[in-house]
């Protein structure tokens, strides 16, 4: 066995003189590893973790990024061996050098999770001895700039399975094999976390835009501009044991307040105070459950006022009174765009509060008006844009905002054409989402307020710990696009993002008198009762008259989208889903509980409970909502009947019809038009749906 040099801060190279000089050393706790103009650190950041950084400029960058939880008490061991050799030990996880600088890591237990990807002759010792010369780690410079970085690591093989990374609209649950954009756009939100069916989890921490490729050989991240590689690894023998290791480096959810438990109604838009108000009294008046309604886009005079436009909405104090009455909250749209010709642009354009453009005329979107978006990274455009929200506002009644164009949408996605405070938005721009929700959770809590949830079209790594739910964005309506949305939401909860909720219908589109959509609808209000929040939105055909020629009237309203819109049968079938969810309060109120203690998905793939039954971790069509509840939602149009697995390890009864059947068994269920496939392993939530 080599020889142990415990010595710290000395720097121990490989002896033997044919071979590169590479070079450790350790400070503190700390494994630094040196050659040519890298340095690499490898520390211990939280239970059984390890975060990687390195650099080739002459500082290490200080930011934590996702990570801002901080350390935690670790006392990793760290050894530096005769041979040239490395490795570093915290909890369950190992990390090891080889002398010629190749990192791996491994589970305590001497299983290989991760490894890089190297083809070069620097290690002649090694299977990976080659003639190609790839190194694992890339920093290619740019030119006058900071460099393009890469980080490659050996594929496991077509047995590895990872899910997380957050929303993209795509049909895979398992990731593997896929490609994935390192950015934000309308319906897309890159939250870099993955979990491996291996037993790791694995957080790209850098906010740079770039891509990510799980590919059959190699998988590769890499970023277009950028100062350091910054990765953090976890090992655990659960999925839940990965999941709350990344929520306690990153954060967690506050509590979900109760009133957000409920149904949301929604739609694109209620063009006035009156006609808001007419909606929620007729929820009222036939006695139908409703949590909260929406105020939308575009009830301003123009972007960047952020004020109710008092001709249609003449009275918002005295609407807010009567809606709390109700038991009803209001929530209202905010956008961070800035209309050229709006009262606050040149005030804000002076201050330096708008983000930039490196070239062209500074224009950043152009729907309704050109525009440049507020820039959240300025801590003081986020104050400012806070105290006219709190003014018009908050202090008003209003507790819960709808953040919208969070990515931040562009007209056009040159992401390296705008510039924000903290720096270009190459290499700053997906931190974007996380400070716009910031912006308003800040506020909020400096007013008291606690169990702050705001709705937003994006995220990213960390948007948990401000109160962002996030939605799904913009999307078409049919079956495709709600398939979609299971691989989004389950891949979502994985990532870090427990709250998350999509338009009911779908976004675009979807005819009020059109019966293939009643289907689609059905089915998706279904399965929305079964997501962290419930929530009706769509933008239906056909269009209403336009109601004015001023301020936000110039935007068009779609038809009308309460459950009592589609006639008869659907708002039948809608109710008896709405008091369900209202039934089930008390067990979403758990399942907020824990997403708030420790990280934990609300809605999860099979895996997450039963990691042991292999089939666990081929399921693309089933969830769990909770602990017990198994769904198995209707995907496709037309359907009468659909496969159900049942977990192994536990016996689930059908909660339609309250047959039992023992788990690892594939069961056929009849799907009528008003049953949404649903089992539960708890006999005492039956009741809950069998006296709806």
């Amino acid at each position: 066995m080599a020889k142990e040099i415990p010595i710290q801060g000395k720097i121990i190279s490989d002896p033997r003189p044919d071979k590169e000089r590479v070079c450790f050393a350790r400070q503190e706790d700390r494994l630094v590893f040196s050659y040519d103009c890298e340095q690499l650190w490898v520390e211990a950041w939280g239970e059984n973790s390890l975060r990687v950084r390195a650099t080739k400029l002459a500082e290490m960058p200080g930011n934590d990024w996702a990570l801002s939880e901080g350390k935690g008490d670790c006392r990793p061991e760290i050894t530096i061996f005769e041979d040239g050799r490395a490795e570093i030990r915290n909890g369950k996880l190992i990390a090891r050098f080889t002398a010629a600088g190749k990192l791996a890591f491994y589970h305590q237990n001497g299983k290989l999770l991760l490894e890089e990807y190297v083809r070069n002759r620097r290690d002649i010792r090694s299977d990976n001895c080659s003639a190609l010369e790839i190194d694992a780690r890339e920093f290619r410079p740019i030119i006058g700039g900071d460099y393009q970085i890469s980080a490659r690591f050996e594929s496991a093989g077509p047995d590895e399975k990872l899910f997380g990374m957050g929303q993209y609209q795509q049909p895979y649950l398992d990731l593997k094999g896929t490609d994935l954009d390192l950015a934000h756009r309308n319906s897309q939100a890159s939250v870099p976390f993955v979990l491996s069916s291996l037993g790791y989890g694995f957080l790209w921490n850098n906010p740079a835009v770039g891509r990510a490729t799980f590919g059959k050989n190699v998988t590769t991240w890499t970023v277009n501009s950028s100062k350091a590689l910054d990765y953090w690894v976890t090992a655990g023998d659960t999925p839940a044991e990965i999941e709350e290791a990344y929520a306690r480096a990153a954060g967690t959810v506050p509590m979900m307040p109760e009133y957000a438990m409920g149904f949301w109604q929604c739609k694109l838009r209620y063009q006035t105070q009156e006609e808001l108000l007419s909606v929620a009294r007729e929820y009222k008046r036939r006695g139908l459950p409703l949590s909260v309604i929406v105020v939308d886009f575009f009830h301003w005079p123009l972007q960047g006022e952020w004020k109710f436009d008092p001709v249609y909405w003449p009275d918002p104090d005295a609407m807010i009174r009567e809606l709390k009455e109700m038991g009803v909250e209001l929530m209202v749209s905010i956008w961070p765009t800035v209309d050229y010709r709006s009262e606050n642009f040149e005030e804000m354009k002076q201050l330096g509060y708008l983000i930039r453009t490196e070239r062209g005329f500074r224009i950043a979107m152009d729907y309704m008006g050109n525009t440049v978006h507020f820039d959240a990274t300025n801590p003081r455009a986020r104050e400012y844009v806070w105290a006219k929200a709190k003014k018009n506002y908050y202090d008003k009644g209003v507790r819960i905002f709808w953040l919208d164009e969070a990515e931040p949408e562009y007209s056009v996605y040159d992401f390296d054409n705008y510039r924000y405070f903290l720096g270009p938005n190459v290499q700053v721009g997906n931190l974007y989402p996380v400070m716009y929700a910031k912006t308003f959770f800040d506020g909020m809590k400096a007013e008291g307020q606690e169990n702050i949830v705001n709705l937003l079209r994006c995220a990213w790594a960390g948007s948990q710990k401000y109160g962002a739910l996030v939605w799904s964005g913009d999307i078409h309506s049919d079956f495709k696009t709600l398939r979609n949305q299971y691989a989004a939401g389950l891949n979502m909860g994985i990532a870090g993002i427990p709250w998350w909720t999509t338009d009911i219908g779908g976004f675009h589109g979807g005819w009020v008198e059109d019966p293939a959509f009643h289907e689609l609808l059905i089915r998706w209000f279904q399965y929305g009762a079964f997501c962290p929040v419930m929530r009706l939105h769509g933008d239906r055909e056909p269009h209403k008259p336009q109601y004015g020629t001023t301020g936000g009237a110039a935007c068009l309203s779609g038809a009308d989208n309460e459950v009592w819109s589609y006639g008869p049968q659907v708002e039948k079938i809608c109710t008896k889903y709405l008091f369900l969810r209202e039934r089930l309060r008390p067990y979403i109120r758990s399942l907020m509980l824990e997403a708030h203690e420790k990280g934990t998905p609300v809605m999860r793939p099979l895996f997450y409970q039963f990691p042991q039954d292999a089939a666990c971790w081929e399921d693309q069509e089933e969830y769990l909502f909770g602990p017990q509840l198994l769904v198995a939602p209707v995907l496709y149009a037309g359907m009468t009947e659909r496969r159900v697995y049942l977990p192994q390890g536990a016996e689930w009864t059908n909660v339609w019809t309250g047959e039992t059947q023992k788990g690892g068994t594939t069961v056929s269920v009849p799907t009528p038009i008003d049953q949404i496939p649903v089992f539960t392993k708890d006999p005492a939530l039956l009741p809950l749906f069998q006296e709806v």
